[in-house]
């Protein structure tokens, strides 16, 4: 974090005026900012430096949220799906109203906004510090990266709870990372950080199983749902109304958070049924096989295709990783063989290549040879497929003490029985054990009977490669079933990989049912 001089912060926001005092930052022009005290010639690293300066804004979460919308490229002023422009993602649309705000804040154009980064970022600050005086966050506690959880939030414009969450997560992700900027010599060190969710703590994001928008998708196991608005897409029973004939290709020109809020737009007007994240390969579905995504430009090509789109923008090729590439494949080769769809590049098309189209989608960065190849199983052969349940009374594959009783009451559960404890404060932990053949992306799974006297914040411990991660799951609803608690890196080998705790604030009885766990 940049080192701040108080006395001169102090007399900056005195000197602004009216304005100052209502919002707390200075009614200068963006550019009238005070020069980059760094010594940095790069101009990417010198315009975060003064808009942290500038606006009170802690510098490595200005950049870390740049980085999550765009990795730092302003593609030109060229604007993304959503309406957004440049480093920052600056937005102008009925539900995100950034750009806007940053043009009332600093008194630069609109136009200078979208396409000059140092304005750009500037704008995003001024945003972020608008959106911190608003929750009341004092001088001191703006230096707590953590208390900037809600104005990220906020900042991303999420269409629910759990979009807004999963916006904001990400943000916090990469500043526990860390990353370098490409072809700049801005960088932030990975370190722990504390985010202060407030609100949001109690909402799971999307592929969780408590969040109502994490239970599995119904057409493509490995994918979480999270369904567009009824505005973006037709109803239909493919295939009986028409057949799927095609998978389409698409580049979100977007982040992933930002492609399934704006689906759940209702005035985005488009969708697709399938969107996958660059990290990891995650996969959300927000609209059925069988009903009509708007993703085509192509009445006739809408009806007859699935649409899939790929977190990133087509003139950056370092969203196309290598687990974006295989979760993609497999999701088509899914598609493809259900579909008696030919795995050729007469059916699997890039949305360039629609008749009519006027987007370049997924343009030349895209590897079809590779994607092909791992479509078709030629090549580089995919991960095999693995997967594994333990239950409670599976033999040596569940641990838990003595203060963990057994029943049998509830027709939802799984296996003969299940298990319960009163909540405490304390750490008394049931673990369940799991061979993990190598390390790799697995999903994981919980099963539990719901009842009204079950818990209704049950946290579930998952251990990551990262370290310790906990999903919180209200037992008292949707059980008898596999509810999804997300997708994780875990570490090959024969240990405890999943626990469920008792250490919860939550009321009614913990129940430790049954896992599984999937690699995807």
């Amino acid at each position: 974090m940049t080192v701040r001089n108080p006395l001169r912060r102090a007399a900056r926001l005195i000197g602004g005026g009216a304005l100052a005092l209502a919002v707390g930052l200075s009614a200068q022009p963006a550019q009238a900012a005070p020069a980059d005290r760094s010594g940095a010639a790069d101009p990417l690293t010198a315009a975060f430096e003064a808009a942290a300066d500038r606006y009170d804004v802690p510098r490595d979460l200005l950049a870390a949220l740049g980085y999550a919308e765009t990795r730092l490229d302003g593609h030109d002023g060229a604007p993304s799906a959503s309406n957004g422009y440049g480093v920052m993602h600056l937005t102008s649309n009925p539900n995100v109203r950034t750009l806007d705000e940053a043009a009332a804040l600093t008194k630069v154009p609109v136009a200078e906004l979208r396409t000059d980064t140092a304005a750009n970022v500037a704008g995003a600050a001024a945003v972020l510090r608008s959106y911190a005086d608003a929750a009341g966050l004092t001088a001191v506690q703006r230096d707590d990266v953590g208390r900037w959880y809600g104005t990220v939030a906020r900042y991303g414009g999420g269409s629910t709870p759990a979009t807004t969450r999963l916006y904001a997560d990400a943000v916090y992700d990469l500043l526990g990372s860390g990353f370098v900027a490409a072809g700049s010599t801005l960088s932030v060190a990975g370190r722990p950080v504390a985010p202060q969710r407030g609100a949001l703590a109690s909402v799971a994001p999307i592929g969780a199983a408590s969040s109502g928008v994490g239970t599995l998708s119904a057409d493509y196991g490995p994918a979480a749902w999270a369904p567009a608005h009824g505005n973006n897409y037709t109803v239909s029973s493919r295939e009986s109304t028409y057949d799927i004939r095609y998978v389409i290709i698409h580049v979100a020109q977007g982040s992933y958070a930002g492609t399934v809020s704006w689906f759940q737009n209702p005035g985005a007007g488009v969708s697709a049924h399938y969107t996958i994240r660059s990290s990891d390969g995650a996969v959300t579905q927000s609209v059925r096989d069988k009903d009509v995504a708007w993703h085509a430009g192509n009445w006739t090509y809408n009806t007859q295709s699935i649409g899939i789109e790929h977190e990133g923008f087509v003139n950056n090729a370092s969203w196309f990783t290598d687990a974006m590439y295989r979760s993609s494949a497999a999701l088509t080769r899914h598609l493809a063989d259900r579909y008696n769809i030919p795995k050729t590049r007469s059916y699997i098309l890039g949305h360039n290549q629609v008749p009519g189209a006027t987007h370049t989608d997924p343009g030349p960065n895209w590897n079809w040879t590779r994607f092909m190849e791992l479509v078709t199983g030629g090549g580089t052969t995919p991960p095999p497929s693995w997967t594994s349940t333990v239950d409670n009374d599976t033999a040596g594959r569940f641990t838990a003490s003595g203060n963990w009783g057994s029943s049998a009451f509830s027709g939802q559960r799984h296996g003969a029985n299940y298990r319960f404890a009163d909540p405490v404060l304390a750490s008394d932990s049931a673990w369940y054990k799991f061979n993990i053949p190598a390390t790799a992306t697995y999903r994981v799974d919980a099963w539990w009977p719901a009842d009204p006297g079950y818990n209704n914040s049950t946290p579930y411990v998952i251990v990551t490669t990262s370290g310790n991660q906990t999903v919180n799951v209200n037992q008292r609803l949707t059980g008898g079933q596999w509810r999804v608690l997300g997708t994780f890196t875990l570490a090959a080998g024969d240990a405890n990989k999943v626990a469920v705790s008792r250490w919860t604030s939550g009321t009614g009885l913990v129940i430790a049912d049954a896992i599984r766990i999937t690699r995807v």
